[in-house]
């Protein structure tokens, strides 16, 4: 298991390959479609968040508020990545990231935005989200919950040893393109 603090610096990250186990400590921003969407119009970062060296996790997450008014997370699970590709590759260049989480992978502009500018993407495992939502020690706050609600607002998220999969590296490698061609490959002899 690699341990991984946020910010991640671009060393960091171009040392990582595709397989190596990763535990991240530091701050999460969640983002989804509507803030996808957004910054790639031209939107801008709400004062505070900085996604410079950051990871950003597609997660739609489940927060409530406990008894003394601060915010507690008991699910946050990943969402499915490819619907953020139209805009991944962008806000991947224009704000720094690093890292993204998410599950099922993504495609050739975000992999072509991670080797460029030195970046992973991280798989976490799906219907895991009350033990993912374990390593979440803090929810500082919460940026454009009016805008566009719960789900697809910018949760902050202090975690410590976040668990996650490197599947696409920042050297061109992909295992989801990988388990996708030995597939056809099967595939091909049944055919």
């Amino acid at each position: 298991m690699i341990e991984l603090s946020t910010p991640l610096s671009e060393a960091a990250v171009r040392g990582l390959k595709v397989g190596d186990e990763a535990a991240i400590t530091g701050m999460l921003y969640t983002g989804r479609d509507a803030v996808h969407k957004y910054l790639h119009e031209g939107g801008k970062l709400p004062d505070g968040v900085n996604l410079s060296g950051g990871v950003l996790y597609h997660c739609g997450p489940v927060v409530i508020k406990d008894a003394a008014g601060n915010w507690k997370c008991v699910a946050a699970g990943p969402t499915t990545s490819i619907r953020e590709e139209p805009y991944q590759w962008q806000i991947i260049r224009d704000f720094g990231l690093r890292g993204v989480i998410g599950k099922g992978g993504m495609g050739d502009q975000t992999l072509g935005a991670c080797r460029e500018y030195g970046c992973v993407y991280l798989h976490a495992v799906g219907g895991a989200a009350q033990v993912l939502a374990e390593c979440i020690q803090r929810v500082p706050t919460v940026h454009f919950m009016e805008q566009f609600g719960a789900p697809e607002a910018i949760w902050e998220f202090e975690v410590v040893r976040f668990p996650a999969i490197v599947t696409m590296d920042a050297h061109g490698n992909s295992l989801h393109k990988e388990v996708f061609a030995a597939s056809q490959a099967e595939l091909a002899k049944y055919v």
